[in-house]
């Protein structure tokens, strides 16, 4: 199996089993090791007191950027540090898309950096996360 098919399927077990993602209504755009693209239409119960996208939300939805890309190498891992920045706020109706990119990856360690855009290309939020990465592989 070739580096994208093994992202691909592991990306696909945690997904389906991934009812918050599922719930967010995450799109999956593009996926190999170390990365992972997905797309979401903000929805109005998404939005705070302020009428603008919930920032857990917005952390929520670059966490699953991270989980599927720090795991696309076939090894279980979890986040141990995450740290989100709203740039500029979010609308109902606002498209984001969350690509997630490798910055750095050791035998345990992995450091990832997700951008958040809007449907005009526009940077909306900058997250960065730490994983751990266990012995175990994932079962496929």
């Amino acid at each position: 199996m070739d580096d994208s098919g093994l992202a691909s399927k592991v990306i696909d077990k945690m997904y389906f089993n991934d009812a918050f993602s599922l719930w967010l209504g995450i799109e999956r755009l593009e996926e190999y090791q170390g990365y992972c693209k997905l797309k979401m239409k903000v929805r109005t119960e998404m939005t705070n007191g302020f009428g603008i996208l919930h920032g857990g939300i917005s952390f929520s939805f670059a966490d699953s950027a991270l989980a599927f890309a720090c795991n696309s190498y076939g090894k279980h891992a979890v986040s141990i540090e995450c740290s989100i920045n709203h740039l500029y706020p979010i609308h109902d109706g606002d498209v984001l898309v969350a690509e997630a990119r490798e910055k750095s990856r050791s035998t345990h360690l992995g450091l990832y950096e997700i951008t958040v855009t809007n449907q005009n290309d526009k940077l909306v939020a900058l997250f960065k996360g730490m994983v751990y990465i266990k012995d175990k592989a994932w079962e496929i």
